[in-house]
């Protein structure tokens, strides 16, 4: 799904440039659940940031399902996240105009796809990630928890090639995140879809299928932890 070879970016601090990204490969299998490990500055944020096309690299190549996606334009990049990559952010980056199903459905509305469409896919989504009953609920009538998962729902109701999640139980207690965890690895196996994770949390680190610890901006180990249960 990812192949990447020797992604490299730096950032400048005042004269001096700075490695954010030095080198990195990168090859995941179709359907992985992989958690990257680091500490704050060690660069799995960039690494998400280049695969979904929000930055540009300063060297490297990068394909996903088997597409150069450094040749496309600024236009093509943004076409190409709307249809292939779902996002989860660390502040859930939720509309608060919007109710939960406005939300979830809204990459479906970006595409074009007819009202009573998407409210239906909306949703099953909200259905699977446990919120059923609650499609009418803007986010501030949501706790955190919730609002994290009408942001899986929403990276997900676009059946994404891949899902990226950074610091994805950062605002959330150790026991909401564990809960979220479980459920990104029963749809990861129930779907089929590619996840690629950036965290320093225990919780998510058990979760990870493989796991790859950065520092300085590389990749210094690469693990696969015995598999958690999703049931």
């Amino acid at each position: 799904m990812i192949k990447a070879n020797k992604l490299t970016k730096f950032y400048s601090n005042g004269e001096a440039k700075i490695a954010a990204l030095d080198n990195v490969d990168l090859c995941l299998d179709e359907g992985a659940f992989t958690v990257v490990a680091g500490r704050s500055g060690s660069g799995k944020t960039t690494l998400l940031n280049m695969i979904g096309l929000l930055d540009k690299l300063d060297a490297g190549t990068l394909t996903i399902a088997g597409q150069n996606v450094l040749q496309l334009s600024r236009t093509q990049r943004a076409v190409y996240r709307l249809w292939h990559i779902g996002f989860v952010f660390q502040s859930y980056n939720l509309i608060r105009a919007l109710s939960a199903r406005e939300n979830v459905a809204y990459v479906l509305q970006l595409r074009g796809v007819a009202a009573k469409e998407r409210r239906r896919i909306a949703d099953q989504w909200l259905v699977e990630v446990g919120l059923q009953g609650l499609e009418h609920r803007r986010p501030d009538e949501l706790s955190g928890g919730q609002q994290q998962r009408v942001a899986v729902a929403r990276a997900l109701a676009g059946t994404p090639d891949i899902v990226l999640a950074d610091e994805p139980t950062a605002n959330l207690d150790s026991q909401t995140g564990e809960q979220l965890m479980v459920l990104m690895r029963q749809l990861n196996e129930s779907h089929g879809t590619t996840f690629l994770i950036a965290s320093h949390d225990p919780a998510v680190l058990e979760a990870g299928k493989q796991l790859l610890r950065m520092e300085d901006g590389r990749i210094v180990e690469r693990i696969n932890p015995a598999p958690i249960k999703t049931k």
